[in-house]
């Protein structure tokens, strides 16, 4: 997952990465084939060259090297809101058939048998930068028809949901999971499968996922690491 989600990261690029995974696949990236990448952490460093994993946005190894010390406010604010990130990457306990993430609470907010730790700056990433990647276990439960709390947006309901709300940039372009890579369809923006993983077959894809995907014929396989 995050040797696949960090193919998709660009040099030159400035990413907004979520701890985690997102985090681990942007570091890589920036060691490997994107040394100008840029990462950006909420808490308000930036350009850092990370050696360990971090737990949260407040640990110190998060800034280790980082060029930029300052606020949330001038990475959220200053930065995000006026379109300067080029890639969000985020991750949730939920994601549904047109991008939209739950980070919040499950199956309801009505009645909640799960609360997650919330979405901190998700939200203002899913509807600001210019474009989203998600990366996420491939279950079931975490891929219903509609997500049950939407905590960051996607595709909304889809075609041009997301201008008609006046939300900034592209939205989600890929889905990394343990079993397959995801993209969406450029007219009615639902998720489709772009890739398997070696090994993988297209049957357990479809099983840990309460949506119908657009299929290509022939499915390609995923580069392996």
């Amino acid at each position: 997952m995050a040797v696949t989600s960090a193919r998709a990261l660009r040099d030159g690029e400035r990413v907004l990465a979520g701890t985690g995974i997102p985090m681990v696949a942007a570091t890589l990236a920036k060691y490997t084939h994107a040394p100008n990448l840029s990462i950006l952490i909420e808490a308000g460093y930036a350009q850092a060259m990370p050696v360990h994993p971090f737990v949260g946005t407040a640990d110190n190894r998060a800034l280790y090297r980082a060029t930029i010390f300052t606020t949330a406010l001038d990475v959220n604010g200053m930065t995000l809101h006026r379109g300067k990130v080029d890639t969000g990457f985020l991750t949730g306990i939920e994601v549904d058939v047109y991008g939209n993430l739950n980070l919040t609470v499950a199956p309801s907010w009505e009645a909640p048998s799960k609360r997650v730790s919330g979405g901190g700056g998700a939200n203002d990433i899913a509807s600001m930068a210019e474009r989203i990647l998600v990366i996420m276990k491939h279950e079931r439960r975490r891929f219903p028809e509609n997500v049950s709390h939407n905590t960051a947006p996607g595709h909304i309901d889809g075609l041009d949901a997301r201008e008609r709300a006046g939300l900034r940039g592209k939205g989600p372009d890929l889905v990394f999971t343990n079993l397959a890579v995801l993209g969406f369809d450029k007219e009615d923006k639902r998720m489709n499968l772009i890739s398997l993983h070696p090994g993988v077959t297209l049957e357990e894809v479809k099983a840990n996922t309460q949506f119908e995907l657009m299929i290509p014929d022939p499915v390609p396989s995923t580069e392996p690491p």
